[in-house]
């Protein structure tokens, strides 16, 4: 955990399913997780279980939903987005912010991974639409990179890591399924992303990743 002389922030997240003591597979609090490693900003972490809420987190977020940040004005607010956003500018060194021609690149992806996880259809053009997504990530990578923006991470990137992380890990498992080895820059992507010391500190362990999307793939 990043360690500045300020109070050390609040993040609620996800705890691992079967293991409320351990940081579960949420990509969302991830994200966040990422970030204030990647500024080093002091936080501590509160794990909840979702799968039965306690009082006190319903009583600051009655949504029910991670992760929920406390900055040190001490409000509580919801939704990855908006947190990074305020992270960046209460914190703004070093820079994270994306330029704003890169900020929706790679959005598709995880909503076309989902959809292909879940397919029980081979012929219904899921893979086909999750593969156009990741070649037009790579297209990208190859004129840009390494990172999305350049030489240096910035917020995109800190918020597909996690996803990617999570698609290599839940297709690799229900589907027997990898990123083509032809999508060369998209692969050295991940190995940049998944060994910055940040991720390796934050990522969930694979069976929990896994634990996660078994009862979606199984519905």
């Amino acid at each position: 955990m990043a360690v500045t002389s300020e109070k050390p922030v609040e993040l609620c997240v996800k705890a691992a399913t079967g293991a409320e003591d351990v940081v579960g597979d949420c990509p969302f609090c991830q994200r966040v997780q990422l970030t204030l490693e990647e500024k080093k900003v002091a936080y501590e972490l509160k794990l909840v279980n979702l799968d039965k809420k306690p009082d006190w987190f319903l009583k600051i977020n009655p949504e029910g939903k991670v992760p929920v940040f406390k900055g040190n004005d001490g409000e509580w607010i919801a939704d990855s987005d908006v947190i990074t956003q305020i992270i960046e500018e209460k914190f703004p060194n070093p820079c994270l912010a994306t330029p704003q021609e890169f900020a929706s690149v790679g959005s598709k992806i995880f909503p076309a991974f989902v959809k292909f996880l879940k397919s029980k259809d081979p012929n219904d053009g899921s893979e086909q639409v999750l593969l156009a997504e990741l070649q037009a990530l790579d297209e990208h990578l190859k004129k840009h990179g390494p990172y999305i923006s350049g030489e240096n991470i910035s917020a995109v990137d800190l918020n597909l890591a996690p996803k990617l992380f999570h698609l290599k890990v839940a297709l690799g498992h229900f589907k027997g399924w990898s990123i083509p080895e032809n999508l060369a820059h998209l692969l050295a992507y991940l190995e940049l992303l998944f060994n910055r010391e940040s991720f390796l500190k934050t990522k969930p362990a694979e069976e929990h990743v896994i634990a996660g999307w078994a009862p979606k793939v199984n519905a």
